[in-house]
């Protein structure tokens, strides 16, 4: 019996060699055989700095792919942040603070047309239509665009899509922009929904949830889409720096692969259960009224089939920005936009 426990004891402490002895070498060696096994330590994701414009249900593609990790699935971790805007998305993408951004395509023209050599590239594309909705103070049944004569309405900061898109819309209602009312474009962003239930403005455009929320709060009511009245236009997308797209081609196609799987995932789901997915991107929006504002962006088309930006979509962006005299000379198609990550997603994923 003693000679049986002194032998046990051996065997013990010859195991608890042999694992530390692995332990101690687990960061050294890429496999340790243990046995017949062999075991691959788990390649590490890698972790990309994303800035989206705003937060809103008009991404839900977006929040799908994070939430069903599509990314994951990509070898990819992202870390999110709101800008509040497509000039402060811009400025944290050109400054290096975000490897990403997700905003208005306006954006990247904008930079192009400056001139700089390391500017933005366009690499796919989100949503196909203005993703604002037009709030009135005063509840209208037969609401009509000739309602605005004379009005105040606060439609988003000056050169930003929001803006030049309704805008546009007005222009093809008969109405002068400068002369039949008063734009005011000095709130902020995220400022605007509690700038209207606060002051004079008989208007505002908001995102969903926004819109949704101000309505059901009595403080306004859901007259018109402004996207619907607009008509398919790029109108946002992401972009990254023309060097970190050269230097991190495959982080750029698994984004652009995760994106599509996102897209394809909405446009074959209820707004129920996308609501479902993407519920905790919203976690002050009770679930009912979460569903209500994905059925209002599947109503009008919103998000686009594929992360493709088509030249005739990026050309009408350019037609709606020299007519809001934003622009002053037209962007090269072929430099502004890469679609060559988009192409190679739909080829590659079923």
């Amino acid at each position: 019996m003693k000679k049986y426990i002194i032998a046990l004891l051996a065997i013990v402490v010859v195991a608890v060699g042999i694992t530390t002895y692995l332990l101690l070498n687990k960061g050294e060696e890429t496999a340790t055989e243990v046995g017949n096994q062999t075991e691959t330590p788990v390649q590490e994701k890698k972790t990309i700095q994303v800035n989206e414009v705003t937060r809103s249900v008009f991404y839900a593609p977006q929040y799908v792919a994070i939430s069903k990790g599509f990314f994951e699935e990509e070898g990819l971790n992202i870390e999110l942040t709101t800008g509040q805007g497509a000039d402060k998305v811009m400025t944290a993408v050109i400054s290096g603070q975000s490897d990403i951004g997700f905003a208005g395509p306006e954006a990247s023209i904008y930079i192009y047309n400056e001139g700089k050599e390391n500017y933005a590239e366009v690499f796919a594309q989100m949503t196909q239509r203005d993703g604002s909705f037009l709030v009135s103070r005063d509840k209208t049944d037969n609401f009509s665009w000739q309602d605005l004569k004379g009005k105040t309405v606060i439609p988003g900061r000056k050169g930003g899509v929001p803006y030049m898109t309704f805008e546009y819309v007005l222009k093809q209602n008969g109405i002068d922009p400068q002369k039949d009312l008063v734009l005011d474009d000095s709130i902020s962003f995220d400022l605007m929904a509690g700038a209207f239930a606060g002051g004079n403005a008989e208007y505002v455009t908001l995102f969903e949830p926004t819109a949704s929320m101000t309505e059901a709060a009595g403080a306004g009511y859901i007259v018109a889409s402004v996207g619907e009245a607009a008509g398919e236009i790029p109108y946002t997308a992401y972009f990254a720096n023309k060097s970190y797209i050269e230097e991190n081609p495959n982080i750029i196609q698994g984004f652009t692969n995760a994106i599509y799987k996102g897209q394809k995932w909405v446009k074959n789901h209820t707004a129920a259960e996308i609501a479902e997915v993407i519920k905790d991107f919203f976690p002050d929006t009770k679930l009912d009224m979460l569903t209500a504002s994905v059925q209002s962006y599947m109503d009008i088309d919103a998000w686009s089939d594929t992360p493709v930006l088509k030249e005739e979509s990026f050309n009408l962006l350019q037609t709606v920005m020299k007519e809001a005299g934003e622009l002053e000379k037209e962007a090269d198609y072929n430099k502004v936009i890469n679609n060559s990550f988009a192409e190679k997603a739909i080829e590659t994923i079923k």
